[in-house]
């Protein structure tokens, strides 16, 4: 269809425009503007160029940094703020012809919006009672604050979880913490069976994503799930709360899907291929992802009614929580009603993809990409990195006009349905997964771009190098250098965490700065544990007590996010550089050496694992020794050390090759393509067991979206099934060996191209 610009009064509202125009005035904005644009020293060596080349590189990437603005940054923002826009929804749809329009603008080229047809679900009608021991009734809603117009904006939705189920239900009421199985194992010890009854969980403590929460909730036999906002996790107990400050405020509820997408993502009806119109769909019935059990969200305000009148055992103290009652387990006195009628259906989602072709290499991609869609208006997830995406096109757009076209293909997409179940960026790289096996260099995800100031870098292990030396290349809004600020924020956060022992030392280096250790819950998930493709992780957090809430929008972000756009700013410049790294390398810059260290930690963390062992140590008889686990690892420890050999030396050769100034085409190639596979060849064709489309063998999820190394491998040891735990200890020695033996003859290749110049 043909694709039109909207008109400005189509994109802002009255009062949000003035006070946009009040901020733009400022001089601390344009203070922080220049201050942004500062540039730092240029690298006169980067991984993957040649001397001449990274010259040219640096030269390209300081104008390209000059050009992302605060100012544009926060209109943009402004646009993608100025509605409520849940995937599906009309708003949503608009500005996804808007992405559209902007980037054919700014001289991108085969842009398309790409429809999937996607089982998903919007509320009909959701209510809760307490019907005794005393009646309330829970407003479900959040209520105005002072100074935020967007807060009385008569679009915001009513509480509701996605993929909720629709039923109603009148039972007696339970507190079961946070949802997770050991807490329902300490209720039955407490002889509270939660069969037929409705469940209150908070949302942390520990953190699990909800769609576990409703699934561990469903499994138990509870009829319902209600997951509320504890002050203790995100309120008042931590601080301030809006309008004087960051944390959610006593009306704040977290919306979010309960899909079980940590099975199988995406579209639920079309497991592991595209759901474009057409196409073959299984029964509701028999998709594992939609949950069973209703769910619904409240706010704190409309939870304290409940707990106050709860019965019950003394709940335990790691289980009391901010409110200033006492917390009990329930089970009889409280009894609830109910009500949750849901639109569940299959319905059109929209990705808008758009590129800048490639110079030389058009048939190798970088993707970059980041969702659009927000559960009311998303001022940090997603729409801070959403605007930092129109900046980062924008800016390419103009390198690319004015002659400056990457060497590789740049391909940007704007994801749909992320909050739903990740549906759009897995439909779409289940469309394109055989093209992308053959021609993505690696994949680069913003979700949300910033809540604060403090860095956080995710990225496989053979690309945490290069990371780690981009960021020598920015400077941060603070006057340090991005790679500095990011140091110091890890060493302090992962004091202050405590963390456990495998990062718990807080001296910091460049070996483990990059998180290394990547989960589930974000656009990222299709291109690693689907498509086998690197990929990296880029955001700045802070204190942020409004996810997915009412209050997650323009006021939000610029009086605690980031007031100024300075960190967005920051953000496009980063997405850019590194897309323009990988873009314009002569040999990709992977580090296959860094990847067996990284593999070893994740081997030996799980030697360390209790249920490697035969029987616990209580089992074990004075003066008996401990039976030696029945798992041997010594065979996978043997194969990383041949993976690592085998990467130091063709690190060493590739610098080699790089040193001498100049590296034939047909050669670049052949070493390129070669490196590109690595990543593949993590891939288990036949999926962890259990969880089939989840085929990396070395990155996965936990059910909680938690990250989880080696998971095929970990999660039988955890069984202590055995016979599958030797099959995948065997799995991964292949795929090191498989991996090895191609390190090694790319080794070969470009040292016998180097000796033959000679």
């Amino acid at each position: 269809m043909p694709l039109m610009s909207f008109p400005r009064r189509m994109l802002f509202s009255a009062g949000a425009l003035s006070l946009l125009a009040l901020a733009l005035q400022s001089p601390h904005f344009a203070q922080a503007q220049a201050q942004v644009q500062a540039q730092v020293q240029p690298q006169t060596s980067i991984l993957g160029f040649t001397p001449s080349a990274a010259k040219r590189e640096a030269e390209i990437e300081n104008k390209f940094k000059a050009i992302p603005s605060p100012d544009e940054e926060r209109r943009q923002h402004h646009i993608f703020t100025a509605e409520p826009h849940v995937a599906g929804s009309p708003r949503n749809n608009e500005l996804a012809r808007y992405i559209a329009d902007q980037w054919r603008q700014e001289g991108l080229e085969d842009v398309v919006i790409r429809r999937y047809d996607v089982y998903g679900s919007n509320p009909k009608s959701t209510s809760l009672e307490m019907t005794a021991p005393v009646h309330y009734r829970a407003i479900l809603r959040e209520l105005p604050v002072p100074g935020d117009p967007d807060s009385k904006n008569k679009s915001i939705s009513s509480a509701w979880s996605g993929m909720s189920a629709s039923g109603e239900v009148t039972a007696p009421l339970v507190y079961a913490h946070s949802g997770n199985p050991e807490d329902y194992e300490l209720l039955r010890k407490q002889g509270i069976d939660v069969k037929g009854k409705v469940v209150l969980v908070r949302y942390s403590n520990p953190y699990s994503y909800r769609g576990f929460k409703a699934l561990t909730a469903e499994r138990a036999g509870a009829a319902a799930i209600l997951i509320y906002s504890d002050p203790a996790e995100d309120g008042f107990k931590k601080g301030k709360v809006v309008p004087n400050g960051p944390w959610g405020p006593e009306y704040h509820i977290q919306r979010g899907a309960i899909t079980y997408d940590f099975m199988v993502p995406g579209d639920p009806l079309t497991p592991g291929w595209a759901s474009v119109p057409g196409a073959k769909r299984i029964p509701v019935e028999d998709a594992i992802s939609i949950p069973k059990i209703m769910a619904l969200p409240l706010s704190w305000h409309d939870a304290k009614p409940l707990l106050a009148n709860m019965d019950g055992p003394l709940a335990p103290d790691s289980w009391q929580g901010g409110l200033p009652i006492k917390y009990r387990l329930g089970g009889n006195r409280v009894r609830v009603h109910v009500k949750i009628v849901m639109d569940n259906s299959t319905q059109p989602y929209y990705v808008v993809e758009g590129r800048i072709r490639g110079a030389e290499l058009p048939d190798e991609w970088i993707v970059l990409g980041n969702h659009r869609d927000a559960w009311v208006f998303g001022g940090v997830d997603p729409s801070s990195g959403t605007a930092s995406m129109m900046e980062l096109t924008r800016a390419l757009g103009k390198l690319a006009k004015s002659g400056m076209r990457p060497r590789r293909t740049l391909v940007v997409c704007s994801w749909d349905g992320e909050e739903v179940g990740l549906a759009g960026s897995t439909e779409w790289g289940e469309q394109f997964a055989d093209e992308l096996r053959q021609k993505a260099v690696a994949y680069i995800n913003v979700d949300e771009a910033t809540s604060g100031s403090n860095f956080h870098g995710q990225a496989v292990a053979s690309l945490a190098p290069m990371l780690v030396e981009t960021a020598h290349s920015l400077r941060d809004p603070s006057g340090k250098t991005l790679y500095e600020a990011w140091k110091e924020s890890s060493a302090r956060d992962r004091r202050e965490a405590k963390q456990p022992e495998e990062v718990a030392d807080s001296n910091v280096t460049d070996s483990n700065l990059a998180d290394t250790r990547i989960g589930s819950g974000s656009d990222h998930t299709v291109f690693l544990n689907f498509v086998g493709i690197p990929v990296l992780g880029l955001g700045f957090e802070g204190s942020y007590g409004v996810y997915h809430s009412a209050y997650d929008d323009f006021f939000w972000m610029n009086h605690f996010g980031d007031p100024g756009y300075r960190y967005h700013t920051l953000m496009s410049q980063l997405w850019g550089v590194l897309a323009l790294r990988l873009s314009n390398a002569d040999l990709l810059p992977f580090d296959f050496a860094s990847y067996a260290a990284n593999i070893r930690q994740f081997v030996n963390e799980l030697s360390k694992n209790k249920n490697m062992w035969g029987q616990p140590p209580s089992a074990v008889r004075p003066g008996e020794a401990r039976q030696p686990p029945p798992l041997d690892l010594k065979p996978a420890l043997d194969a990383i050390a041949d993976f690592e050999t085998a990467g130091q030396r063709l690190d060493a050769s590739i610098a080699r090759a790089l040193a001498s100034g100049a590296i034939d085409s047909k050669l670049a190639a052949t070493i390129n393509h070669g490196t590109m596979q690595v990543e593949r060849n993590w891939l288990n064709p036949d999926g962890i067991p259990g969880r089939p489309w989840f085929k990396h063998i070395l990155y996965g999820a936990r059910f909680t979206y938690a990250h989880l190394e080696l998971p095929g491998l970990t999660e039988a040891v955890e069984k202590q099934d055995w016979p599958t735990a030797q099959q995948q200890a065997e799995i991964l020695r292949q795929a090191l060996a498989n991996n090895t033996k191609l390190v090694n003859q790319l080794n070969s290749t470009l040292n016998g191209a180097m000796r033959a110049e000679k």
